[in-house]
């Protein structure tokens, strides 16, 4: 698919949908957008009473197709909603919905119209990255049979105004396809079946991404890992004929731009998770190959940082293992020592996440690192607390936290701060080891974060449990049904905002 961007009228273009954003109800959407007036004279005054008919409310999300008849150069209309705010979530939620309408017409050639009260760079990067990304499918697998949706994806998209300077507009609709691909990467990966993507797959597909990406990349196997001493995501991958292995990329900025700033991004992922010898029912396992959510985001924010201009060092290290049973897998009551010499009691095998993510952040802390954020899809209990729409973060530095919810509000992924509370310490208190890898129920969540808290090597740190909202079980405005990519865009707000 094409993305332009083009400085003639919207009106002009003989597309076959142009969406155009509005945030009024009915009565007053033309009074109000020069562009439905202009429009609804073409339409001999039609628009008007159509909009009023429909009771169009204007609200985010909610798209109104409206044939032309042959009487402007677009094919049809849609008119989308944007609300009253028009903040950049709505204008998200709006173009997403009139993307999918206008592939459910059968359009292949879409233009976007900016609202004339933020024709801007930045309105600009919303509109075209919801609209590509409401218009994600996974279709890999599809064969002769069963060919798939029967809608074709658009051959292009355009955004058109005549009032952005078209140098910014360009570089609006550029910033977008970045995230959009390391979006669509992060989904790709995660809705991949684990007979295909397991840990020696995971480790190909880093280092491809490398290479186009220009990042430096090393691949960490069974013997540095025991060199090391990461007795932690030895014993979790132990089970699997895929070896478990550490992957890290390292992207640097150019000179002129550079920051001096380091950050460390880490990410679970396990590409299947049985739960080990704490064996998952049938029911559980079913979606066990989206237990790589943490890394597959992670992987997908390295991809993107050249292209974004990041101005910091960034470090993304994986920790790739398979929780698999074998006459090897680990077992509970096994005592494995971790990369930093804590010595963890195993309670759960099931409990696993936190185990490479332990070896995988000592790791990621010794590279120089100045903070540490890491992706998991970590515990159930963070969904039982907020569902399956909002990440909880455990940080244990203001500052950071302050940074990266100002990213999640940019980018509309929604986060929100869990305590670290230190009660809960006694939980994962040892009884023949420094810590258990699991405190039970009660605070499941909380307990979970204090575990990792022990590898965080002194730094800053903020962990991000994605469990309710790395995978959809429907769809939802620009997030499809199955993977959502969620941290992507988070991440490359946090790290791209001051870019140079």
């Amino acid at each position: 698919m094409q993305i332009t961007f083009d400085p003639s009228h919207p009106a002009t273009l003989p597309v076959d949908a142009l969406v155009v954003p509005v945030g009024a109800t009915g009565d007053d959407a033309v009074a109000t957008s020069p562009l439905l007036r202009e429009l609804d004279a073409g339409l001999d005054g039609a628009l008007s009473g159509l909009l009023t008919d429909a009771r169009f409310s204007g609200s985010a999300g909610r798209p109104l197709v409206v044939a032309t008849l042959g009487r402007l150069p677009a094919r049809r209309l849609i008119i989308t909603g944007i609300g009253a705010a028009a903040d950049h979530e709505s204008l998200r939620l709006g173009y997403a919905a009139a993307a999918s309408v206008a592939r459910e017409a059968g359009a292949r050639t879409i233009a976007l119209a900016l609202p004339a009260e933020e024709a801007t760079g930045p309105a600009a990067t919303a509109a075209i990255e919801a609209s590509c990304l409401a218009l994600y499918r996974f279709t890999t697998y599809f064969g002769t049979a069963h060919r798939g949706p029967d809608a074709a994806d658009p051959d292009t998209i355009t955004v058109a105004d005549t009032t952005l300077d078209p140098t910014a507009g360009q570089a609006a609709i550029d910033r977008a396809a970045a995230i959009v691909t390391a979006t669509t990467l992060a989904r790709d990966l995660v809705n991949e079946p684990a007979n295909v993507l397991d840990p020696a797959a995971v480790a190909v597909r880093a280092a491809q991404v490398a290479e186009a990406s220009g990042l430096e990349f090393t691949e960490i196997g069974v013997t540095q890992l025991e060199e090391m001493g990461a007795g932690a995501i030895l014993a979790v991958g132990r089970g699997s004929r895929s070896e478990p292995r550490l992957i890290h990329l390292i992207y640097r900025p150019p000179a002129e731009i550079a920051s001096g700033r380091r950050i460390g991004l880490v990410g679970k992922t396990i590409t299947f998770d049985t739960g080990g010898y704490s064996i998952k029912t049938g029911e559980g396992m079913l979606d066990m190959k989206i237990d790589m959510a943490g890394g597959a985001a992670v992987l997908g924010t390295m991809s993107a940082l050249s292209s974004l201009r990041c101005p910091h060092e960034v470090h993304g290290v994986i920790c790739a293992a398979e929780n698999m049973i074998s006459g090897d897998a680990f077992r509970p009551g096994d005592i494995l020592t971790a990369m930093n010499g804590v010595t963890i009691e195993v309670l759960s095998t099931d409990a696993e996440g936190r185990l490479v993510l332990a070896d995988g952040m000592v790791y990621t802390a010794r590279q120089g690192v100045e903070e540490l954020i890491d992706l998991a899809t970590l515990t159930g209990a963070a969904v039982v607390a907020l569902g399956n729409t909002t990440a909880a973060v455990f940080s244990t530095d203001d500052a950071l936290w302050q940074r990266v919810a100002a990213a999640g509000q940019a980018t509309g992924e929604d986060l929100w701060r869990m305590p670290l509370t230190p009660a809960l310490n006694e939980q994962i208190r040892g009884d023949v080891g420094d810590i258990k890898n699991t405190g039970g129920r009660p605070g499941g969540a909380i307990s979970a974060a204090l575990f990792l808290e022990r590898f965080r090597e002194g730094l800053p740190w903020a962990h991000l449990d994605i469990a309710g909202p790395a995978f959809g079980k429907t769809a939802r405005g620009y997030l499809p049904k199955g993977a959502t990519g969620f941290g992507v865009r988070t991440l490359l707000e946090y790290l791209s905002a001051d870019r140079g």
